[in-house]
């Protein structure tokens, strides 16, 4: 787990260095495109989790 908070740590810090640098330019870099599409795919991944246990929840239901 450590890891993954290195690297989260990593990504905030270049995240804010991004936005930082970006406030004058108006423009979007290369990591705030990655750290987008990193958390984007964190809620799909997150979303597929839930619907796949919802799902098996309600198979699992004994209705007569």
């Amino acid at each position: 787990m450590n890891h993954f908070r290195q690297l989260w740590e990593y990504y905030t810090v270049r995240y804010a260095a991004s936005r930082e640098v970006d406030r004058d330019r108006g423009e979007v870099s290369a990591t705030t495109v990655v750290l987008a599409a990193a958390l984007i795919a964190l809620a799909l991944s997150v979303g597929v989790i839930v619907s796949g246990k919802v799902r098996d929840k309600a198979t699992d239901l004994d209705l007569g």
